[in-house]
C-alpha cells in the first residue's frame, strides 16, 4: 500500500506541476506574442517577380503554374534565386533551417535581400534549434527581417531544464510545425518536402535525402501566403527576443560567419549554380510551370499544435483524391506507417483491380529507425493484398550528382500520383505523426504533364537499382537486389546492422506507434 501512495503522490505531483507550467507558459507567450502582420499587398510591376508573372496569369486566367524541383541543386539555386531577386517580400516557414554550408548561404542571401530594403519574415519550428539563437537574434536584429520560433520552449540552455520543461508540457511540446514554405514577393512560392540544411541540397558528406519541391505562381501562392499569415499571427508563434532574455544580438558578426561560409572552396559550385539560373531562369524556372485550375496549397491548421483545430484536418482533403484512384496508385512516403484503417484502405482500392505500389526508405537508408520498426509490421498485410513495396537502397543510383562524394541516400519525398493525372507534393508522411500531431501541408493537384514528371521521378527510385523490392515467399519476407544486373533474394533486412535490426524489432513489439 505504501508504494501504491507513493506512486499515486507523484502521479499528483507532476500533474499539478504540469499544469503550473502550462499555466505559467501561457501567461509568458501571451505578452511575448508580437504584433500581428500580413502579406504586402502586390501591384502588376511592382517589382520583377510582378512584371514577370502578371503576363503569365494574364495568359492562364483563374490558373496556377507549377513546376516540379526533384534535383537537389536546383532546388537549392531557386530559393537562392527567389532570395536574390526578391524586393518587396520573403515569407519563409520551415521546420528546421541548419547552419551548415548552404543553410548559411541562404541565410546570406536573405541577408542581403533585407539590406535592400526586402521586408523578410522567418518563422520555424523550435524543436530543432539547439546552438542557433545567436545567429537567430543576430537576423531578428535587423530592420528588415522578423523573426519568430513556433510552439517555442520556454527554456533556452537544452540542458535539465529544457528536459523538464519538455516533461511537464509534454501535450504540446510533441506537436511540431512540419510545413515549409518560400514565397516571394507574394507572387513565386516553393511549397514540398525540403527543409534547409547540406542533407536536402546535395551537400552532405554523410547522407543526402531523395526529395521533392513545387515551384508555383498564381492563385496557389495567395493560398500559402494565407496560411503563412494564420501561421505567423497564431498563438503558437513568438518573437525571438523575448524568448532569449533580449540577449545582445552580433549582426556584424554573424556577417562575417556567412562570408566565410561563401568564400570556402565548397561553396563555389552553389553560387556558381545560382548564377546559372540567374541565366537561364526562362527556361529553367518559369518556362516549366505547368498551369491548371485544379491546383490548391493545403494545410492543417496552427491550432493543431495546441491538440485544438482539426485532427487529421489534412488528410481529409487527400483521402478523397487517394480513394478516387480506379487504375493505379504511386505512394511515396519516407515514413510509413499506415495503420489498420490505412492499411484496409490500400486492401480495398488493390481488391477493385487498382495497381497500388508504396516507395519508403529501407531500413538501412532510413534516417530513423524506430519509424521502421513500426511500419514493419504491415509489411505482410499489404503485400498479401497484391500491393507493391520497394524500399530505396541506402546506395541508390542517383539521377543526380553529389557534389561532394557522399552517394548515401535516404528517401524525404512524401508525394503520390493517381491514375497518372492528380497527385500531391508536401511535407505530408503517412503515418500517426503527419495526421495527428504536426502540422503539414502541400500542394495538391490534378495537372497530366506534371503527375507523369512526379511518376517519372518515382520510377528512376523503385527501379531495381535503386531499391529492394520486397515480396513474400511461402509467408516469408524476402527482399530482391538488383545491384550490378545480378539478381539476389535476400532473407533479412539488407545492407542494415545489426543494431538497426534490434532497434526496429524492440520498436514493433512497443505501444508507441502514434507517437512515429
Amino acid at each position: 500500500m505504501k508504494v501504491f501512495a507513493i506512486v499515486i503522490a507523484v502521479a499528483g505531483i507532476l500533474v499539478i506541476a504540469s499544469l503550473l507550467a502550462v499555466y505559467a507558459y501561457g501567461r509568458f507567450a501571451k505578452r511575448a506574442r508580437g504584433a500581428p502582420s500580413f502579406a504586402l499587398p502586390k501591384a502588376p510591376d511592382g517589382t520583377e517577380f510582378d512584371a514577370a508573372v502578371a503576363p503569365l496569369l494574364k495568359a492562364h486566367p483563374g490558373q496556377s503554374g507549377l513546376a516540379l524541383l526533384s534535383s537537389n541543386l536546383h532546388a537549392f539555386a531557386v530559393r537562392a534565386y527567389l532570395a536574390r531577386h526578391a524586393q518587396r517580400s520573403l515569407d519563409l516557414q520551415y521546420y528546421y533551417w541548419k547552419g551548415d554550408l548552404t543553410g548559411g548561404l541562404l541565410t546570406r542571401e536573405i541577408l542581403a535581400a533585407a539590406d535592400r530594403g526586402v521586408r523578410v519574415r522567418l518563422l520555424i519550428d523550435d524543436i530543432n534549434t539547439r546552438g542557433f539563437d545567436r545567429d537567430y537574434l543576430a537576423l531578428d536584429s535587423h530592420p528588415n527581417i522578423h523573426l519568430r520560433l513556433f510552439n517555442p520552449s520556454w527554456a533556452r540552455s537544452f540542458g535539465l531544464q529544457r528536459g523538464l520543461e519538455l516533461v511537464l508540457r509534454a501535450v504540446r511540446t510533441t506537436r511540431r510545425m512540419h510545413n515549409k514554405a518560400w514565397i516571394a514577393d507574394g507572387r513565386l512560392a516553393i511549397v514540398g518536402g525540403r527543409n534547409i540544411g547540406d542533407a536536402y541540397f546535395d551537400a552532405s558528406e554523410e547522407a543526402n535525402f531523395r526529395d521533392m519541391d513545387l515551384l508555383i505562381a498564381g492563385p496557389v501562392v495567395d493560398q500559402a501566403e494565407s496560411i503563412f499569415d494564420c501561421f505567423w499571427n497564431s498563438e503558437a508563434s513568438l518573437p525571438i527576443r523575448p524568448l532569449t532574455g533580449f540577449k545582445k544580438p552580433d549582426l556584424p558578426g554573424l556577417r562575417k560567419r556567412l562570408e566565410r561560409k561563401a568564400n570556402a572552396g565548397r561553396a563555389a559550385p552553389y553560387i556558381r549554380r545560382v548564377a546559372e539560373e540567374s541565366r537561364e531562369w526562362s527556361a529553367s524556372g518559369m518556362g516549366r510551370l505547368r498551369w491548371t485550375t485544379d491546383a490548391s496549397v493545403v494545410s492543417d491548421p496552427p491550432e493543431k499544435s495546441v491538440g485544438a483545430g482539426e485532427d487529421g484536418w489534412l488528410m481529409r482533403w487527400l483521402a478523397p483524391v487517394l480513394t478516387s484512384a480506379k487504375r493505379e496508385l504511386k505512394i511515396v512516403s519516407p515514413y510509413f506507417i499506415p495503420g489498420e484503417m490505412g492499411t484496409r484502405q490500400l486492401a480495398t482500392l488493390a481488391e477493385n483491380g487498382v495497381a497500388v505500389s508504396v516507395l519508403t526508405n529501407s531500413l538501412a537508408a532510413t534516417d530513423v529507425a524506430a519509424v521502421h520498426g513500426a511500419y514493419a509490421r504491415y509489411r505482410k498485410p499489404l503485400l498479401d493484398q497484391g500491393i507493391q513495396i520497394f524500399e530505396l537502397k541506402p546506395d541508390d543510383e542517383r539521377t543526380d550528382i553529389s557534389l561532394f562524394g557522399s552517394k548515401s541516400a535516404s528517401l524525404h519525398t512524401k508525394a503520390f500520383v493517381a491514375d497518372g493525372s492528380a497527385g500531391f507534393v508536401g511535407s505530408f508522411n503517412f503515418d500517426p505523426r503527419s495526421a495527428s500531431l504536426n502540422t503539414e501541408m502541400g500542394v495538391l493537384f490534378r495537372q497530366e504533364e506534371l503527375a507523369r514528371e512526379v511518376e517519372q521521378v518515382i520510377a528512376a527510385q523503385t527501379s531495381p537499382g535503386a531499391s529492394f523490392r520486397v515480396t513474400l515467399d511461402d509467408g516469408a519476407l524476402r527482399w530482391t537486389d538488383m545491384a550490378s544486373n545480378r539478381r539476389r533474394e535476400l532473407r533479412h533486412e539488407p545492407q542494415a546492422s545489426l543494431r538497426r535490426r534490434l532497434v526496429a524489432k524492440i520498436i514493433a513489439w512497443l505501444p508507441v506507434e502514434s507517437q512515429l
